[in-house]
């Protein structure tokens, strides 16, 4: 593959890119599928103390090579073996518990984004800090602020430990929850392939490329669809998220209850995330990408797929 990935888009083609002659991965030999990660949420095993609700996990560091384009194979690191890693859910008030162990090769920690004390935090020589292979050690914190928040390793080179998939998102309702959706996450990343660390040769949302290209997101018409989006991506400054056809509602991080905008493209910088709320009133394919071309054509692209009734 060149500097550029033209050698697995098919870039420049009328009918925009993607992988050359509608190529896939291995979803089954990665051990994740990007098509269940969309709307697999994780609420951890619940337990009761003293009255509060106590959700628990367990995250396991490994190293995992990962086909992320057909015959390109990535040495990742990752959370629980998936690009990106679990989407731990709870609501606000509830106590999260975080058994953090450590089966990689190389030294990590969880860095939560959120209120909790200093030596919950997940970074070097604070608390705990370095969780060093072999070790273990458990992040325990309250659920709070209500919103969509990210977690990813805080060890230097942090830029090397993010690249390489350290990464993904936590989410915490409201007390009172929100309005019945489809809820998905999309999580923003990219794959430097070269290890040069100055820029990406493939990008994607939940660990593929144009994996919602060749499987669109089914939908129903006018139901509420409810998108849960990150932005992870190392080596580019800003990342965006496009909508043809339609426009939404968006809550940047999830923190308030009512609307910034309504829009159809939201720019993200590197850990902002937000909540994009969508209802389609017709049916039919509607691209959504990122709206820099290049992040397109080298895989951060994808359809939703509106149909009447139900889903399958």
């Amino acid at each position: 593959m060149d500097g550029h990935g033209a050698a697995h888009a098919g870039g420049g083609g009328a009918n925009g890119a993607t992988f050359r002659g509608g190529a896939g991965v291995d979803h089954a030999a990665n051990g994740f599928d990007p098509r269940t990660l969309l709307r697999e949420f994780d609420y951890g095993t619940v337990t009761a103390e003293n009255g509060r609700t106590v959700r628990s996990w367990e995250i396991h560091a490994l190293d995992r090579e990962i086909e992320v384009a057909p015959g390109v194979r990535f040495p990742a690191w990752t959370f629980n073996g998936s690009i990106p890693g679990p989407t731990l859910r709870a609501t606000a008030g509830d106590l999260m518990r975080v058994r953090f162990v450590n089966d990689s090769e190389h030294p990590h920690t969880m860095h939560f984004h959120g209120i909790h004390p200093a030596d919950m935090d997940g970074v070097p020589m604070v608390g705990r800090g370095i969780i060093s292979p072999g070790e273990e050690f458990t992040y325990t914190f309250d659920a709070e602020p209500f919103g969509v928040h990210l977690y990813h390793c805080h060890v230097g080179p942090l830029a090397e430990h993010i690249a390489r998939g350290m990464y993904g998102t936590f989410i915490v309702d409201p007390p009172g929850g929100r309005p019945e959706a489809d809820e998905m996450i999309m999580v923003q990343h990219g794959f430097n392939t070269t290890f040069d660390g100055l820029g990406n040769q493939l990008y994607a949302v939940n660990g593929i490329p144009f994996v919602y290209m060749n499987d669109p997101i089914q939908v129903r018409r006018g139901g509420l669809v409810r998108i849960y989006l990150v932005n992870i991506l190392e080596y580019d400054p800003i990342n965006s998220f496009h909508l043809h056809g339609n426009f939404f509602d968006y809550y940047p991080t999830g923190t308030r209850l009512e609307p910034s905008e309504f829009t159809d493209t939201v720019i993200q910088a590197q850990g902002q995330r937000g909540i994009c709320e969508i209802r389609f009133p017709y049916t039919g394919k509607y691209m959504f990408h990122a709206h820099k071309t290049e992040f397109a054509d080298l895989g951060w692209m994808g359809f939703f797929d509106v149909v009447d009734g139900e889903t399958t």
